[in-house]
């Protein structure tokens, strides 16, 4: 039987709540809204009915009554990458149980559909912005921030220390990737990465430059540049560089992401290069494919479990800062807040074990 007041097919309003559960229909919007205001009574009167009637509360009525929105947006650049589809799930998890949904986009590392999706974002009025970009954006989120819309940068540290960021610290994790690859008994070393403007990229480059100046007996790393850092570029670059002699083919390749690497490694294999023999070979990212490879990865893991968790971490401090009772009077950059980085680590597979443990 339909309850009172409802049509055959209509979902129950508040009002049908209200009237099953005895109580006022101010009673259920404070208990949806304000719990801490209702007795524990009413509470499981409203509790029961609301289970009995299968009422589920509007969210955006519920935004448009307090003004508060419940959602946050997330722009990553490459979402056929698996290292920001892992961020991407991290942080879902823990806006999730924030009580936060999270808006996912993908610029695809087009600047046009980064700015259209930041423009769309901020007009829907969303709580704050998580955002990866391989493009400067901090100019684009400080004006949003100075609109009311905080936001974090996920994957490089912020150059502005107001504007809170993850990231990891990429010139160690480059030179842990070559220092590596020498004491492995490697001389003739490459980097493969690009495009060469991006931080991440560069930051990695001169971490592995850092590693081959500390040894007088090598030079620096050849630098193989690609357009894009994909299974297809890297197939393509260790293509040429399987058909290369082998005294003038490096013997350790550093690769900027995994998903370059494992292109390379099977480029490389396909190709009659022994790999760790020939060439030994390191990726960067540790991603979930490269531990599962034909020949398991040696990969620097840039982040750790809870990388997405602390993104989200501080975007709520930047969020309490900003709406807080206290917000105009709070500085601008609490110590220790706005800047975290993380510390990236080597995990050594059979991919560069050229020499015994």
């Amino acid at each position: 039987m339909s309850p009172q007041g409802m049509g055959q097919g209509a979902r129950p309003g508040i009002r049908q709540v209200a009237a099953r559960a005895g109580v006022a229909v101010g009673t259920v919007s404070a208990y949806l809204n304000h719990p801490d205001r209702v007795s524990a009574e009413r509470a499981r009167r409203i509790a029961e009915a609301i289970d009995e009637l299968g009422f589920v509360p509007s969210s955006a009525g519920r935004q448009l009554r307090l003004g508060v929105s419940s959602l946050i947006g997330y722009l990553s650049p490459d979402v056929s990458n698996p290292h920001f589809s892992e961020i991407a799930q991290e942080v879902e998890y823990r806006a999730e149980r924030l009580g936060m949904t999270v808006f996912f986009a993908h610029s695809h590392g087009d600047r046009e559909r980064e700015d259209a999706y930041l423009e769309a974002f901020e007009q829907r009025q969303v709580r704050g912005l998580l955002v990866s970009s391989f493009e400067p954006v901090e100019s684009r989120l400080a004006a949003m921030r100075e609109r009311g819309t905080p936001s974090v940068l996920v994957g490089r540290r912020a150059y502005d220390e107001r504007q809170p960021s993850v990231s990891i610290d990429d010139v160690s994790g480059g030179r842990q990737a070559a220092e590596h690859l020498i004491e492995q008994g490697c001389r003739r070393l490459a980097f493969v990465g690009g495009p060469l403007p991006v931080q991440q990229v560069t930051d990695r480059l001169d971490g592995a430059r850092q590693a081959t100046g500390a040894h007088p007996d090598i030079g620096g790393p050849e630098v193989i540049e690609v357009a894009e850092r994909s299974i297809a570029a890297g197939r393509a670059v260790g293509a040429a560089l399987a058909a290369r002699p082998a005294a003038d083919r490096p013997d350790g390749v550093f690769a900027a992401n995994d998903v370059l690497a494992l292109g390379l490694l099977q480029a490389l294999v396909a190709g009659g290069v022994s790999v760790p023999g020939e060439v030994a070979l390191v990726g960067y990212d540790d991603n979930e494919f490269a531990e599962a490879s034909l020949i398991p990865l040696t990969s620097v893991r840039a982040r750790h479990g809870d990388f997405g968790a602390a993104a989200v971490d501080l975007l709520f401090e930047a969020i309490e800062r900003q709406t807080g009772p206290s917000a105009e009077t709070a500085p601008a950059q609490p110590e220790g807040i706005a800047q975290r980085v993380f510390a990236p680590e080597l995990i050594v597979r059979e991919s560069s074990r050229r020499l015994a443990p």
